[in-house]
């Protein structure tokens, strides 16, 4: 659908609420009553609300499964309000450059990353009650969560109750202003603004959350900073990835009183766990062997 379109500039427009049809080329899930065009007094323009069930109301864009967006900015932007205590996805349909399908599924219902090499869910932590300019940063998703592939396009986008959405674009740099509480988030690559046709009003209440691997990294280390040391199978060696900082993905352990690359020998785990167990078979016998002792002299 955009493949032929001029990618170039600073953005390109996905979705606006604006004008006479603005889901003309949308797939429209749950009815009327539940995805509707309204007036927002605060951003002063139209939006459209999703309200209910996230597996039943939701937007697709482009209406045909079988077509594709050909978006190849790095960035998408979707200008969201959720409201406390209301669930909220979107899930994105990435071609990579060895022309596989992958799909990244981003949800305040998940808690954990897990992945299939065709499939990732993703943890959708955002701010509630406020306008939100969610920005999501495909290249990092698409090549960490699934082994090094490539982003060449979006090529599909579901928007999933309940919201008020706004507009929906690619940038092709990060948007600047992003806010993440105390986290000092390093920037590898340019930032730049959000396009002036799609700012909100200057006196909208509003926040900028840049979603990508770093940052959820660092965010689940900094509030769960002794996580225990995950499987190493799918969603495991997902979540593990996710839970290190980037200089600590190298598995090591501690040998002779030094740190060695590589994880801990499996017949030493083995070993010990055997011989805890073997402790703990000594001192319940020797209390058996006191109890038996005690009777006697009674």
């Amino acid at each position: 659908m955009f493949k032929n379109e001029y990618q170039g500039g600073a953005a390109v427009e996905i979705f606006s609420a604006q004008g006479k049809d603005p889901v003309a080329k949308w797939k429209l899930c749950g009815g009327k009553s539940a995805i509707n065009k309204e007036f927002d007094k605060e951003v002063k323009s139209f939006v459209y609300s999703l309200e209910g069930s996230s597996q039943a109301i939701k937007m697709q864009m482009p209406k045909d499964g079988k077509m594709s967006l050909g978006l190849v900015q790095r960035f998408l932007v979707l200008q969201v309000n959720v409201s406390q205590c209301k669930d909220f996805s979107t899930e994105l349909v990435i071609t990579d450059l060895g022309h596989l399908k992958r799909r990244l599924y981003l949800s305040t219902v998940h808690k954990e990353f897990s992945a299939t090499p065709l499939h990732a869910r993703i943890p959708f932590g955002l701010k509630r009650n406020v306008w939100c300019n969610m920005c999501i940063d495909l290249v990092s998703f698409t090549s960490e969560l699934f082994k090094g592939a490539g982003f060449l396009s979006l090529d599909g986008i579901t928007v999933s109750a309940s919201c008020k959405l706004r507009r929906i674009f690619t940038m092709k740099t990060e948007p600047a202003g992003a806010s993440d509480g105390d986290l000092y988030i390093g920037v590898n690559g340019p930032m730049g603004s959000i396009p002036r046709s799609c700012q909100f009003p200057p006196d909208v209440h509003q926040v900028i959350q840049v979603k990508n691997m770093e940052r959820l990294r660092l965010a689940d280390v900094k509030t769960c900073p002794h996580n225990s040391e995950s499987d190493q199978s799918g969603s495991g060696r997902v979540a593990s990835a996710a839970r290190a900082p980037k200089n600590q993905l190298d598995a090591s352990h501690i040998a002779f009183g030094s740190r060695v690359l590589g994880p801990p020998p499996l017949t030493g785990r083995k070993n010990s766990g055997l011989s805890e167990g073997q402790g703990q078979d000594g001192r319940t016998q020797d209390g058996r062997t006191h109890r038996i002792m005690n009777m006697r002299h009674l």
